[in-house]
């Protein structure tokens, strides 16, 4: 079955047929704790019953309106959105498909406000180093890895690319001349779970400031909740200890629960750069992702539930590092990263096959070569997460 795919990506040998919760179920009936949900995509857990009610309900209505009209559930969708990430600044959307699609939007958005502002010739997008922003030929230019570059070139140009964590190499990348904006993960999902400290993100905020260079966040993997607040920004500050606001967030993965969607949202100085005829999106604001976008919403953004997921993240965090297999935990809420000693992929191997034998596999990720990654859904009851400690520590011995 697996040969009508084209071969790019590295499958584990496993074939799913339905969830549950923290669960997942094989064809052949064996069940696996997800502790990956999808790449932090399945974030309300598998078949959540208000989730699975929404989009039926709404693919019983419609499937797709094109974007010469607006539909009911979509306006609702991008206005309850755009007031979850009001602290930060935001003040309206563009409802897209992916991550990838939202980060392409945010570099636009921010070369046009730099050419109506101050001409050509300010169009760099600075990045940091050990970044993933997508897959696209731009997003790709934009990410600062080389391992993800290779064959593809030449790539778009007018993408810099930084050490994290490094004020000096911050100051002189941000030349007023040059840059339009700057473009960063609060704590980057793919080379590790690697955050950037707050005296940076301080930094990085001043001087955007002071130069009008747009800060723009890509919330792709830490937005929707992931880290304990709605977006990961609220948990920095500007380097005059007031709330971190950004010009421009990009958000995906979680938005709409497992239904593809994305969104970039811009903040005062852009949110009227845009006009009809810059950007579009056939599927964006696709009526049965913004039903489910919206349950995620009236879940997720709540200041209870929010602080449940940092609750549990601070008791993963505090278990894994009392374990003398692991050599280091990093993460905020449920977005952990742990180095070991061994490679990770063969660790997540024997997730899967520790099914054959046992009562259950393990669905975890990787992140680099040492580095496992946890991304569990936000429901994980307090006897999964210990279910799951052990097996890790089962799998790394």
């Amino acid at each position: 079955m697996n040969n009508v795919f084209m071969n790019t990506y590295n499958r584990l040998p496993v074939t799913f047929s339905k969830g549950e919760g923290s669960w997942l179920f094989d064809i052949n009936g064996k069940k696996y704790l997800d502790l990956g949900s999808g790449i932090a995509v399945n974030c309300l857990g598998h078949n959540y019953p208000p989730l699975v009610k929404a989009v039926s309900q709404q693919a019983a209505k419609f499937l797709h309106v094109c974007n010469y009209y607006t539909s009911d559930v979509s306006a609702e969708f991008a206005e309850k959105l755009v007031q979850a990430a009001a602290p930060a600044g935001m003040k309206n959307v563009f409802l897209a498909n992916s991550g990838a699609e939202a980060n392409e939007g945010a570099c636009k958005l921010a070369r046009k406000y730099s050419l109506l502002k101050y001409g050509p010739g300010r169009h760099t997008i600075v990045t940091l180093r050990g970044s993933f922003h997508g897959r696209t030929i731009t997003t790709l230019a934009a990410t600062g890895q080389d391992k993800f570059h290779k064959d593809f070139g030449p790539f778009t140009e007018g993408f810099l690319h930084i050490p994290g964590n490094d004020i000096d190499a911050l100051e002189k990348a941000l030349d007023s001349k040059k840059v339009a904006g700057l473009l960063l993960e609060a704590i980057q999902g793919e080379s590790g779970i690697i955050p950037q400290r707050s005296e940076f993100i301080a930094a990085a905020a001043k001087l955007c400031a002071e130069r009008d260079i747009l800060l723009i966040f890509d919330e792709i993997q830490t937005g929707i909740g992931r880290t304990g607040t709605f977006l990961a920004l609220e948990q920095y500050k500007d380097a005059d200890g007031k709330p971190l606001k950004a010009d421009i967030v990009t958000l995906a993965k979680g938005i709409a629960g497992g239904i593809p969607a994305g969104a970039f949202l811009a903040g005062e100085k852009t949110s009227s750069v845009l006009v009809a005829g810059d950007h579009g999106s056939t599927f964006g604001g696709n009526p049965v992702a913004a039903a489910a976008g919206l349950v995620v919403l009236k879940t997720v953004n709540d200041p209870t539930f929010l602080a449940e997921i940092s609750r549990k993240g601070e008791a993963l965090i505090a278990s894994l590092k009392q374990n003398p297999k692991v050599k280091e935990v990093r993460g905020k809420g449920l977005m952990i990263g742990l180095d070991i000693e061994k490679e990770a992929w063969p660790v997540l191997k024997a997730g899967i096959t520790r099914a054959e034998n046992k009562d259950c596999g393990l669905l975890i990720l990787s992140a680099g070569v040492n580095t496992l990654r946890l991304l569990p859904q936000y429901f994980i009851s307090d006897s999964e997460i210990k279910q799951g400690l052990d097996i890790i520590s089962e799998l790394i011995d």
